[in-house]
């Protein structure tokens, strides 16, 4: 296996901010490790790539014992990480040449993979170009084809969408796809529901340092929701605060569960049909009939209110 992670849990003085996760990757997967800020996320990829010495627990990476032969383990993960390190002085090739000599490859070797990598980063016109003349979205594309100048094993991307625009996003996306139909593994961190969705054979959602949540993205779902929301909001013609006035009165007698957030009323079904019945009667309001997805269901597990850490 890629990876394997056994019990693993990291102390930071009085605080435990990795709580005995466990969980492994199979050759050929997509796992993304979803949560909100402050669930541990980064700091168990730390751990996985021996940057961070765990306070207990087991993990073994690309075959090899981590922290003991990370290493070794290394040479054999790509890392894309949050933010950019490209170096701005470089062109986009000599980024890439650079990169390969970190991993011992000869430089022949690597000057004849430029092409494939451009290629992959869909950057042949900008081969000569400099970083600082590339655009964000570039620039997350050439930092994935420098994660695969040494061929490797396992791939691991922390929110490697982040800050993109939508074309960017399915571009990367796009990209992503290619790598895993090629039998790469990928461990891949997200905010966006819809990307890890779309992209992961496997999630497990993770917050104050436990996994709570842990199978493909459909099992995930069947098991801690409700398969239909429909989304109320509007004004409620003859009445004064809107969906949330509507919602106290009614959304317990038409849906399993519902929750109020800013003007809209989420409410969570088995069978849609006798709220929108009612709905259609209700003057003013207005309706999205919806599948519960995955953003549903982490925002049942980890709540809607914000964290800045």
């Amino acid at each position: 296996m890629p990876l394997i992670v056994d019990q693993l849990r990291k102390t930071y003085g009085d605080t435990e901010v990795v709580r005995g996760i466990s969980f492994t990757l199979q050759a050929g997967e997509c796992f993304a490790l979803l949560g909100p800020n402050g669930a541990g996320k980064t700091t168990t990829l730390r751990c996985v790539l021996g940057h961070t010495e765990p306070s207990a627990g087991h993990v073994t990476l690309c075959g090899r014992p981590v922290p003991e032969q990370a290493r070794e383990a290394r040479a054999r993960v790509g890392v894309v990480p949050q933010n950019d390190s490209l170096d701005p002085d470089f062109t986009v090739t000599e980024n890439l040449l650079v990169f390969a000599r970190y991993f011992g490859i000869p430089a022949a070797t690597a000057r004849a993979r430029v092409p494939e990598l451009l290629a992959f980063a869909g950057l042949e016109a900008k081969a000569d170009a400099k970083v600082t003349a590339l655009s964000g979205g570039m620039k997350r594309r050439l930092t994935m084809a420098r994660a695969l100048v040494a061929d490797p094993d396992l791939l691991i991307m922390d929110e490697p969408t982040t800050g993109l625009d939508p074309q960017a996003r399915h571009l990367i996306w796009d990209r992503l796809k290619g790598l895993i139909a090629q039998g790469k593994t990928v461990l891949l961190t997200t905010h966006f529901m819809d990307e890890a969705e779309r992209l992961a054979h496997r999630i497990a959602i993770l917050d104050r340092g436990q996994i709570i949540a842990i199978g493909t993205p459909r099992e995930v779902i069947a098991t801690h929701i409700e398969p239909q929301v429909v989304e109320v909001f509007g004004e409620w013609a003859g009445h004064t605060g809107g969906a949330a006035a509507w919602a106290q009165t009614h959304a317990a007698t038409y849906s399993n569960r519902h929750e109020i957030s800013g003007e809209t009323a989420f409410c969570y079904v088995q069978d849609a049909q006798p709220l929108l019945a009612h709905l259609a009667q209700q003057e003013g309001l207005r309706i999205l009939h919806r599948p519960a997805n995955l953003e549903d269901v982490f925002l049942k597990l980890t709540g809607r209110e914000m964290r800045d850490e």
